[in-house]
């Protein structure tokens, strides 16, 4: 019998993650989280009785709990951590519930396409298989099914509330995946109460088969020590016990002799394998040759665009170009002032250094020093001039700047709303959509790579999937209209050999009650030939011979009729014969048909593959282009 130290004997949901527990009691998920953190409060106290634990004495209320196997939380609806709105996701869970039924023996054809959106009926008959595993008896009620369902589930302990209103569109795309979680979490349910109904005593050692007692007393005992250590943290307020599962799990890894390096290995290859196989499921569920169409025009896109940005960049480098030259000219000239300045500057300094003042020179002196402060106030008002309008402008860019960011936020709110901010968000596909306030040409250019490219690419992906739905929907429209067509010839053929069944069995009556009126008129004859002959011989025996020639002339005609009777029997069952040869030869025809129309299917597959590797030499090509006008 199996050891499941870490299994829970519990049907409530844990308020805290446990990752020691297996896989196969949780939901699929991507990557390592395989349910999802339920993060729930701590239920707090609000008197000071006793409370009592199921292994020790009584505890006080000091933070602790008063549970016989702790408390749970509080009475919120609490939110479904699980992405059932994830296509992959829900096409995960599809393909378990489909495994699970086919391997538990479903009454009935199951397929994957069937489950992706099933009728009412066809998922009360799957809840009441799954339910069958837990309470063998179970039969579904014929009443108020809409409320018996999500009352049985939350007696079970299932955590999330789901919908009495769903009940009655379980195939809608937007009630399927909630009632798919409810199913996959039922499944699980039906695993651990297998797997401990499998178990059976709490010491597992004592099986019917023969086992190492010495070996299966040292792990009950470790296990009795890690469940009491944890027990009583638990009643004393806490809800992880890393030290205690790290400290159990070597004490276990020591006892069996763990080979940690073959452990890790087998991981990796697993992971590997894993993500091998959805990768193989996310090509076989979508139409490589249309996304490779799509990726085509949208490399083409960004080729022209590329393309027109370059001629952009050249012409702007032009113009730099001709500023900077300009710019070269005026620093010559400038230049060459300053020489013809500082020339100016030494003569005069020399002129003032060897010569001496006259009144004439006094009075110039003045009147250029009258000029000079003329011109500063001159210059000092045009400096004023030019601070008001430095300041008019600031404020007309702070008033812009306001109006900018308002717009930003107005713009991350309608993000946030549209679940594409931030980047974590259901919608965002990882990108960045969300706008910051620190403005510069470098971040304003960022942004528009980094959210104009992403939002495009996310409505044509949009528009793709849009259409490759409207394509499913009228392929399906189609065969529906062409089944019904079909159906009704069935039918019409149905009826017509129903009514020949019928007219040959009218017929057959009518023979039967034409064969008994003849075989009294021939009993009464006999009749009156005996009588005949008794009066005959009691009168004369004369007439003896004569008698007894008739007689042997009532009884040929008599086995003539039964003959005639029995060949009319005989042709009645031949013609049955050939009508039901008929009906088979039909049959056997219409198979045929099915068998050519999936020949033909097999030579479009064999078309498309040609044409995916024609595909796959022009996306080749148009890579070595981009890579070409890059390195350019």
């Amino acid at each position: 019998m199996s050891r499941r130290p870490s299994s829970r004997y519990s049907e409530m949901p844990m308020r805290v993650t446990d990752s020691r527990m297996s896989l196969i009691n949780a939901t699929p998920q991507n990557k390592d989280n395989v349910f999802g953190k339920l993060n729930i409060p701590k239920p707090h106290s609000t008197t000071s009785e006793r409370r009592t634990s199921f292994f020790g004495k009584g505890i006080g209320a000091g933070g602790q709990r008063n549970s016989m196997f702790g408390a749970y939380g509080g009475s919120e609806k609490m939110k479904d951590p699980r992405p059932l709105h994830d296509k992959a996701f829900v096409q995960q869970c599809i393909k378990q519930l489909c495994e699970f039924l086919v391997e538990r023996g479903f009454p009935g054809s199951i397929t994957v396409k069937a489950l992706q959106s099933p009728s009412t009926k066809e998922f009360l008959k799957i809840y009441e298989f799954i339910y069958t595993f837990l309470e063998p008896s179970f039969q579904m009620p014929t009443s108020k099914v809409e409320e018996e369902i999500p009352r049985m589930l939350k007696d079970l302990g299932y955590p999330f509330a789901l919908s009495k209103s769903s009940m009655y569109s379980i195939g809608a795309p937007h009630t399927w995946p909630q009632a798919l979680g409810a199913l996959i979490w039922l499944i699980d349910t039906v695993k651990l109460f297998s797997g401990m109904r499998e178990q059976g005593l709490l010491f597992s050692d004592f099986s019917d088969e023969l086992c190492d007692l010495e070996e299966g007393a040292e792990y009950n005992k470790l296990f009795m020590e890690y469940c009491s250590d944890t027990y009583n943290k638990f009643m004393q307020g806490a809800d992880t016990f890393e030290d205690e599962d790290e400290d159990y799990l070597n004490k276990l890894k020591k006892l069996y002799s763990v080979d940690e390096a073959l452990l890790q290995s087998q991981q990796e290859k697993h992971a590997m394998l894993m993500e091998h196989v959805e990768r193989l499921e996310r090509e076989s569920q979508t139409d490589r040759l249309a996304g490779k169409r799509t990726e085509k025009l949208r490399l083409q896109a960004d080729l022209q665009k590329l393309q027109n940005y370059r001629c952009t960049l050249e012409a702007h480098k032009t113009g730099l170009e001709n500023k900077a030259a300009g710019l070269a000219e005026e620093l010559e000239a400038a230049e060459i002032q300053l020489d013809g300045l500082k020339q100016e500057r030494t003569r005069l300094q020399h002129i003032l250094e060897n010569q001496k003042f006259t009144p004439a020179d006094i009075e110039r002196i003045n009147r250029e020093r009258n000029e000079l402060q003329q011109t500063i106030q001159s210059l000092n008002q045009s400096l004023e001039e030019a601070e008001q309008l430095v300041w008019n402008e600031e404020v007309n860019l702070s008033k812009t700047k306001e109006k900018a960011e308002l717009k930003v936020a107005e713009y991350n709110k309608l993000g946030r709303k549209l679940k594409l901010i931030p980047q974590s968000a259901e919608n965002a596909c990882g990108h960045d959509f969300e706008i910051r306030t620190d403005y510069s040409a470098t971040t304003i250019t960022q942004y528009k790579t980094q959210i104009q490219n992403p939002l495009k690419n996310m409505m044509v992906d949009v528009e793709d999937e849009y259409s490759r739905l409207t394509n499913v929907k009228l392929s399906l429209e189609e065969t529906v209209e062409q089944v019904k067509s079909n159906i009704l010839d069935k039918e019409n053929d149905l009826k017509h050999l129903k009514e020949q069944i019928r007219r040959v069995d009218q017929q057959l009556e009518h023979d039967m009650q034409e064969m008994a009126q003849e075989e009294e008129k021939w009993s009464a004859e006999v009749d009156s030939a005996e009588t005949h002959k008794k009066r005959l011989e009691k009168n004369v025996r004369q007439g003896c011979e004569e008698a007894e020639e008739e007689l042997k002339a009532a009884q040929q005609q008599y086995h003539v009729v039964v003959q005639e009777t029995n060949e009319e029997n005989r042709m009645v069952f031949k013609n049955l014969t050939d009508v039901f040869t008929s009906a088979v030869n039909h049959l056997c025809a219409v198979e045929k048909h099915c068998g050519e129309q999936l020949k033909r299917f097999d030579k479009l597959k064999e078309v498309i593959h040609e044409d995916e590797a024609d595909m796959k030499e022009l996306t080749d090509l148009v890579e070595n282009f981009v890579k070409k006008v890059n390195s350019i």
